[in-house]
């Protein structure tokens, strides 16, 4: 029987700092630090484990340098690390800047390092044995080698009939990579799940609605997630649903659209709909921002 989730897509080192006040040039700035385990791919992978899918596999590159420290991460949240060691190159490391003084929002200093190394000889059709859903991190889109590899992978998933799904990932590398070209790449998927932001930029319409409607044109289903506004789901050219945010008290919203995508994935497995597989996004979303880093805590599967 078909029931694990594959997600290809990135491990990341994030060196998470909360500060109150606007940093100052030229000075120190208090701050809460902490290095965690990341990275859009490896927090989905998590999620979804700790939303009860039995069987979780993560395909993507570590550096040398903390290969052994992410891999026992994973491994402890239920996940089955693929990971491919590269010699020549670091592990991805993030700067997030977490401004607690303006609802926990974030900004990114990323060094891509070993994940935009994901190729092709990465790949085996093997991967997608006994797996019902394939989901794709669109940081793997925006360079050629990765790309290559996500392209790939979701070929040899529709030549087998497994259903894909695909986080945009980043605005900012969107715009860089260009929308048609990342609209002609994801041809195939059968779930897109943006932010606002991305929907924004990928329709160019400022409405969230419109932009949701309009993307699910092009990919059947696709689900909005709207922060503090909670989702909106959309098939076919239309809104079908809005979803209810949860409440939440925001400390850190690093990983919150992961926390999402984890909980909708194990969700519509477990044979959920859009809107039920939604809703526990949602409810995940919460729960995330109320601890510092992307992953869940230690309610998952095997925790003692």
């Amino acid at each position: 029987m078909s029931d694990g989730l594959l997600v290809v897509g990135d491990v990341v080192t994030d060196v998470v700092a909360v500060h109150r006040e606007p940093p100052a040039p030229a000075t120190d700035t208090a701050a809460d630090i902490r290095i965690l385990p990341g990275g859009a791919g490896a927090n989905v992978a998590c999620w979804a484990a700790h939303e009860g899918v039995a069987e979780v596999s993560l395909l993507a590159r570590v550096g040398a340098d903390r290969s052994s420290w992410h891999e026992g991460f994973l491994q402890r949240a239920g996940v089955r690390p693929r990971l491919v060691v590269d010699t020549g190159a670091p592990t991805t490391t993030v700067v997030s800047l977490v401004d607690a003084s303006a609802g926990a929002e974030r900004s990114f200093l990323t060094d891509s390092g070993a994940t935009l190394r994901l190729c092709p000889a990465d790949w085996s059709p093997a991967l997608l044995d006994g797996v019902a859903h394939l989901h794709v991190s669109g940081y793997l889109f925006f360079a050629e080698s990765s790309r290559e590899l996500a392209l790939l992978a979701l070929r040899s998933a529709r030549s087998r009939g497994v259903p894909v799904s695909v986080d945009p990932a980043s605005a900012g590398f969107i715009a860089d990579f260009g929308v048609s070209r990342f609209l002609a790449a994801v041809e195939g998927a059968c779930i897109l799940l943006p932010n606002h932001d991305e929907a924004r930029l990928l329709t160019g319409l400022p409405d969230p609605a419109e932009a949701a409607a309009k993307l699910s044109r092009h990919v059947p289903l696709v689900v909005t997630t709207q922060g503090a506004r909670g989702a909106l789901v959309a098939e076919s050219g239309a809104v079908t649903a809005r979803i209810s945010p949860a409440a939440a008290q925001a400390v850190d919203s690093t990983g919150a659209g992961d926390a999402f995508t984890g909980a909708f994935l194990a969700a519509l497995l477990a044979g959920g709909g859009p809107v039920a597989a939604a809703e526990a996004g949602c409810r995940a979303g919460a729960e995330a921002v109320t601890r510092m880093g992307g992953r869940p805590g230690s309610r998952t599967r095997g925790a003692q």
